[in-house]
């Protein structure tokens, strides 16, 4: 007789492995993971993704936690990969919702401990650190920390094991033979983990449509020191904050050239600090800040700057904006883009880089020299990894829905039996015999609005949607105790005409007729004048904009 799982009582059971992700399976960034075992769930990351101009006045989205906070007595604790934003950015908003301890390497820590700072709950937070390569328990959950390279300090396979098996939750990861900071791979490690014998291997697939290997730090490091050696005049390199390795690249490379590395930008400075406190960047002597490098003659100094995507407020937008105020760029100087395009930031990224050129500057990137290296597998580390896993189930995540096929059919080509294709809600029993979806959950999307968190269908949302596609009309009416105009009409638009225009008048004057052809009952009525006003300047507009304005009308009684 079978041991009643979930779909008898609504939580794991004790036979059971269960995987859901809640963000970011089919689309990349804002990770959120959870692991069902023996009544208890296990969280893997808690991360972020940013706005664009489809989310008006939103910059910071995050996955709903709503099937765990109904489980929350279940939730035994959350287990960070690493440090990066979509993997750890939403602990500041959910954690006064999920209130369980976090599981977390020094690096990871610190970063973690700064956002925290930044909140009226932050002391309560328990963070626990592991050690890397560390062995921990988690309610029924023992777990151990596989090192691996990425673009950031201390990332982390897990190796989560059960009464009903082994499951490898890889992370954000690559194989890089010389990362500069921190150590390579632990492949002994892993090769030993699959000698174990796993059950499913959950893993990155963000490169999975790229051939061969994604580079090494190393070749960056020498590229940029030989692209900063041919430059002269004032440099810049733009990078991700949070690759240390890539700041030390950069910094060694001033250094190797007779400048000096000065950091611009908050973000940078963070990295920096928490990379210190954990020993690393032991041998650069401190960076100078703005202030200090700009004493300093131009060819002696290398700007290390934030902004690589064309963040407005971010240094590098603010020098090519002609506005910082100890950086000024121009004729002669040369930006190096060490970094790669996230998709979306295209537009951003090359106003930038124009605005740049229009100060005189010479733009170099990743398309002229090999200054950056991706943090992910390409298709050969891929396979490399499932030599060494040899999962009996294959589930890909972290991509969107074509590198998840891809990598699907990669592993089907690395002799792995079983895998599938899943979507954030898609909660799955892992076996030794494949995943099986036994329910479809709610997975839906949080945004910071302000100081509130609030559901991206939030009423607000749709109506600025609607507002910036649309446009939005306001009319006032006065009218007296016997229902006649009391004043002329006013009329306020935004984003539909000029205001000096003649459709202007045209669109009074309808708003007073309509009201002069009400009859004597209809102009006791509130609600009546109201809509009728409001019908007829929204028909107008519609045949004058051919859009379909939000059209309010103000009412007054005098």
């Amino acid at each position: 007789m079978s041991t009643p799982g979930f779909r008898d009582t609504d939580t794991p059971g004790p036979d059971e492995f269960l995987f859901l992700p809640l963000g970011g399976t089919g689309e990349i960034g804002m990770n959120l993971n959870l692991y069902g075992h023996d009544e208890k769930w296990l969280m893997v990351d808690c991360g972020i993704t940013f706005g664009d101009e489809r989310t008006p006045g939103i910059d910071v989205i995050m996955p709903d936690p709503a099937f765990i906070e109904e489980r929350i007595e279940d939730l035994c604790g959350l287990v960070l990969t690493h440090a990066h934003e979509d993997h750890l950015g939403a602990v500041q908003y959910l954690w006064p919702k999920l209130k369980c301890p976090i599981y977390a390497t020094p690096f990871t820590a610190a970063v973690l401990r700064r956002k925290l700072s930044e909140v009226d709950f932050g002391r309560k937070v328990q963070i626990i650190e592991v050690p890397m390569s560390g062995t921990f328990d988690v309610g029924p959950f023992n777990i151990e920390l596989i090192t691996l390279t990425h673009s950031i300090p201390e990332p982390n396979a897990l190796a989560i094991r059960t009464s009903a098996g082994v499951v490898l939750h890889t992370g954000d990861w690559k194989l890089d033979p010389d990362p500069q900071v921190g150590p390579t791979t632990d492949e002994a490690r892993l090769i030993a983990i699959g000698e174990e014998g796993v059950m499913a291997m959950v893993c990155d697939s963000t490169n999975s449509l790229n051939s061969g290997r994604s580079g090494s730090e190393g070749d960056v490091r020498k590229n940029l020191a030989d692209v900063v050696r041919d430059c002269q005049g004032g440099v810049a390199i733009a990078c991700f904050a949070s690759n240390v390795a890539r700041l030390e690249s950069a910094a060694k490379a001033a250094i190797a050239c007779g400048r000096q590395p000065a950091l611009a930008g908050r973000s940078l400075w963070r990295m920096n600090e928490c990379a210190r406190e954990c020993g690393y960047l032991q041998d650069l002597p401190p960076f100078l800040n703005d202030e200090a490098a700009s004493r300093l003659p131009a060819e002696k100094v290398l700007w290390i700057c934030t902004g690589s995507q064309g963040e407005p407020r971010a240094a590098l937008a603010r020098i090519a904006r002609g506005d910082h105020q100890n950086i000024k760029l121009g004729q002669g100087d040369t930006v190096i883009f060490s970094s790669r395009e996230i998709p979306g930031n295209e537009v951003s990224i090359g106003e930038l880089q124009n605005s740049l050129t229009e100060l005189g500057c010479t733009i170099i990137t990743a398309n002229d020299a090999e200054i950056h290296a991706s943090g992910h597998p390409n298709r050969d580390e891929l396979a490399d990894m499932y030599s060494w896993i040899r999962p009996q189930v294959a589930v890909p995540v972290h991509g969107e829905h074509r590198h998840l096929l891809a990598h699907a059919r990669l592993a089907e080509s690395c002799q792995v039996p079983h895998g599938i294709v899943a979507q954030n809600g898609m909660l799955m029993s892992l076996t030794n015999n494949g995943a099986e979806v036994i329910d479809q959950v709610y997975s839906g999307r949080l945004a910071v609005d302000g100081d509130r968190l609030i559901p991206m269908d939030h009423g607000s949302i749709r109506q600025r949607k609607r507002l910036a596609q649309n446009g939005a009309a306001v009319v006032s009416i006065a009218l007296d105790k016997s229902g006649r105009l009391a004043d002329e009409a006013q009329l306020t638009l935004a984003g539909l005409l000029d205001s000096d225009g003649p459709e202007w008048d045209d669109l009074l004057d309808l708003a007073e007729e309509t009201v002069e052809n009400l009859s004597k009952a209809q102009l006791k009525d509130d609600d009546q004048v109201v809509e009728a006003v409001r019908i007829a300047i929204r028909r107008k507009l519609q045949v004058m904009t051919r859009r379909r304005p939000q059209v309010d009308v103000h009412l007054l009684r005098v």
